[in-house]
């Protein structure tokens, strides 16, 4: 029975040991050989004085050893932490003392990072670097490098006494829209998630998963989960800068299933030979989208896109429900193609006005959400915990309207709506009509100052073709929205600032204004 994250693992090597579970490169790694090196790095953990409900940093880029080393901190009863492989040395100290983790793993292209963190060691038993070209330091006695850990000679699955209701693992938000928050998960809210996405997707053993998208973001995360729960395969490709590459790649490993967040497929639709190979991508059966609003235009363009047996997904999710709330059926898309589709399986989601009433449908309120999934609260933030959990559920902060046959719809952030005039406009409605143009790949709208207006839009976008001019994607935009609704001005760039997880960071698109 899986009750525990880690089971995941044990499970597969139960009914299948030989069969590939990971593949990297030339790599080809059997659910075996990934077990016997998580539980070797487990009993190391475990004798350096690691035990269940601490914290372990875990910072890599995907790979086999980080695969390895996530599966180890859970075996071992600790909390798995990773962090995203963006941060700056500041930010590393701040985590170090919210969190006082016991052990670091990571690579040796980070170990500089934590090198000029000065961390305060007092809480740290062990550091642990793979690949680190520099031998281990006598005067830094933490450090330890990932074949030394891997020495130990104890092969077998520790089994400590662990429940579903123990934490699994910390997660923090990319904080796009505020200060990043460390998101706690138990084992059952992960487990929960991750066997309600293998239902609706119905996913099984023959299923090859290609990831593009980074293991310390949660949708990331989920992808191996949930593959590693019915003993399918994963194949990591880092080189998603290199899109031709990623197709090979699909084309070669027979991939079933593709996942990414907007910018993926924008990247897919117009920076890479999705169109021309679709012929060749024969197994490729579903691909699937979250990770923020993706506008109509660019689903119909990925429709185009793909090869015709291959369904488009679409979901819905937050960090703080262990992955996804809601999904749309592939057989709803063309009549529902702006909707976040229904609740998955083990999950409601309401609509409730500021009062906390359900609205009828069609009337725009919060979604909050209820299930296993949802997280237990923040850490060390009691204050943030009380405002999203509360006996209504997860108030996910985001607006919209429930048909009346059940059907979700999003209208954008309860925070981001922007005030022009007297007017309160939702950036995501001129975003989508400015998708429509079809001379965009991607677009962000934003508000800025504005002394007789309080704000006026700005919208800063990536255009298909590099001689449009602004003027002609505004006077294109001017027949599907109001006036008043239309961005003052539009600025185009080679690229959008992006989070290491793939998102538009709006953030770093507010300090181009």
């Amino acid at each position: 029975m899986t009750t525990l994250v880690h089971h995941h693992l044990e499970n597969s090597v139960t009914l299948f040991p030989k069969k590939i579970a990971l593949i990297h490169g030339t790599r080809r790694l059997s659910y075996s050989k990934i077990n016997k090196a998580s539980n070797q790095l487990a009993h190391f953990l475990i004798h350096t004085g690691v035990i269940p409900g601490d914290r372990v940093v875990l910072l890599m880029d995907n790979c086999a050893e980080y695969v390895m080393a996530y599966y180890a901190i859970l075996k071992a009863g600790a909390i798995a932490v990773p962090l995203s492989s963006d941060l700056k040395p500041t930010r590393i100290m701040f985590l170090m003392e919210e969190l006082t983790p016991v052990a670091i793993i990571s690579s040796g292209k980070y170990r500089p990072l934590f090198q000029a963190c000065e961390l305060k060691k007092s809480h740290l038993k062990v550091m642990i670097f793979n690949h680190s070209k520099k031998p281990d330091s006598p005067c830094n006695p933490l450090y330890t490098s990932w074949e030394t850990a891997l020495e130990n000679k104890k092969t077998t699955n520790p089994e400590l006494l662990l429940a579903p209701s123990d934490l699994a693992s910390i997660i923090y938000t990319s904080g796009s829209s505020g200060k990043p928050k460390g998101v706690m998960l138990s084992h059952q809210n992960i487990t929960a998630n991750t066997a309600s996405i293998c239902q609706y997707l119905a996913l099984d053993h023959r299923d090859v998963q290609m990831v593009v998208l980074p293991f310390f973001y949660v949708m990331g995360k989920s992808l191996l989960n949930t593959l590693f729960r019915v003993s399918g395969t994963v194949v990591l490709n880092n080189k998603f800068a290199f899109p031709a590459q990623v197709i090979s790649e699909m084309i070669k490993e027979k991939v079933t299933l593709f996942s990414g967040v907007p910018s993926t497929y924008a990247h897919l639709i117009h920076r890479s030979p999705l169109k021309a190979s679709r012929d060749q991508l024969t197994s490729l059966r579903c691909c699937t989208q979250a990770g923020g609003h993706m506008p109509g235009a660019m689903k119909r363009q990925l429709q185009q896109a793909l090869p015709k047996h291959t369904d488009i997904c679409i979901m819905y999710g937050a960090t703080e429900a262990s992955a996804r709330l809601t999904w749309l059926p592939p057989h709803y898309l063309e009549s529902r193609i702006n909707s976040i589709g229904k609740a998955i399986p083990g999950v409601r989601i309401k609509i409730l006005d500021d009062a906390g009433r359900e609205v009828p449908p069609g009337e725009t309120g919060e979604l909050v959400a209820t299930g296993n999934n949802i997280m237990q609260g923040y850490w060390k933030d009691e204050s943030t915990t009380k405002k999203a959990l509360d006996h209504h559920g997860y108030h996910t902060g985001d607006e919209g309207y429930m048909d009346e046959e059940g059907f979700i719809f999003l209208e954008g952030r309860k925070d981001s709506l922007i005030k022009v005039g007297g007017h309160r406009i939702s950036p995501q409605e001129v975003e989508d009509a400015l998708m429509e143009t079809g001379l965009l790949m991607e677009v962000v709208v934003l508000g800025k100052a504005d002394a007789f207006l309080g704000h006026r839009l700005v919208a800063i976008g990536v255009a298909k073709d590099k001689t449009t001019p602004a003027r002609k994607i505004l006077a294109c935009c001017s027949e599907l929205l109001p006036k008043y609704k239309l961005p003052g001005e539009i600025r185009l760039v080679r690229q959008l600032p992006k989070n290491a997880n793939g998102k538009i960071n709006k953030q770093g698109c507010e300090k181009l204004l």
